[in-house]
């Protein structure tokens, strides 16, 4: 990956590392589809203006089945599947379930993207360092369900960032954004009168939902969607790798958690793993693959 797209994923990481401590703030006080819808029709507000400055909404035109096909599968039903599926399972396991991304994502374009020893390797110590990093933690009122949920979503993150990079690679990225977020508030809105909040809503939740529209998703799927056109679909997916080490971070820096072995180990498998995974395959394997 060049420069650009090595910043891309340092940003991406770190604005998707963030949610793990908003979410919990904001639904203090907010329902949990109050949260999602509000996140992105935030985020479709932002990137609209920018989008038209640009000139670029025009590039959606005959290309809304794909758009709302993404939208769908990259938006509206992960960001739903986690939100509830987190009220059932511990986060430390939802990040560890979600972190099956990037083995789906290798699975999946296995056929234009073979599976080197390398990746291969790369990938198994990227997880396991995500394993290590948080910690297999299965409590939880109704586990079995919260985790298929979680899983669910990381699956459909994987298939949504092939299509992105299959039939979306030519749009730019503020204008799939915008499409994407708009038609995830369509599809919300309605929903979101039955979860209007009843009691008074606090300034930390109203600041949370604010960030997390704002940065967490107007400007981390703006800068995944470049990010999946500069590296393709199994570099971008890496994310979900370095996202919980972004989470214990700022939980040792702002609620003074404490750093033990397995951290360090987590932190340094989990680099060691992105490294591995994003080498370029071998002079002789790319002539045998025709490359």
């Amino acid at each position: 990956m060049n420069r650009l797209a090595w910043l891309l994923f340092v940003m991406v990481s770190v604005l998707w590392g963030i949610p793990y401590f908003l979410i919990k703030i904001a639904i203090e006080d907010l329902s949990p589809l109050l949260v999602v819808a509000g996140r992105v029709a935030i985020a479709a507000a932002v990137l609209i203006p920018i989008a038209l400055m640009r000139g670029t909404l025009g590039s959606l035109r005959g290309r809304m089945p794909a758009v709302t096909l993404i939208a769908m599968v990259h938006i509206v039903g992960p960001f739903l599947l986690i939100t509830y599926g987190e009220q059932h399972i511990s986060s430390s396991l939802t990040g560890i379930l979600i972190a099956v991304e990037p083995v789906v994502i290798a699975l999946l374009m296995s056929r234009t993207e073979p599976l080197t020893p390398i990746r291969v390797a790369g990938l198994v110590v990227g997880f396991a360092g995500v394993v290590a990093l948080l910690g297999l933690d299965v409590s939880g009122d109704s586990g079995l369900l919260g985790a298929g949920m979680v899983l669910l979503a990381a699956i459909s993150y994987a298939v949504a960032t092939m299509l992105v990079q299959r039939r979306a690679a030519d749009i730019p990225p503020e204008a799939l954004t915008v499409g994407t977020t708009s038609i995830t508030t369509v599809v919300l809105l309605p929903f979101t009168f039955f979860a209007l909040p009843t009691e008074p809503v606090g300034a930390d939740s109203w600041a949370a939902l604010a960030v997390l529209g704002v940065l967490c998703t107007a400007v981390a799927l703006l800068a995944f969607y470049k990010l999946i056109g500069l590296a393709g679909s199994n570099r971008a997916g890496l994310v979900t790798y370095v996202n919980p080490v972004v989470a214990v971070l700022l939980g040792v820096v702002l609620l003074n958690e404490s750093i033990g072995v397995a951290t360090v180990a987590g932190f340094a498998l989990v680099i060691l793993g992105c490294w591995l995974s994003t080498r370029p395959a071998p002079v002789r394997e790319r002539e045998s693959i025709g490359v």
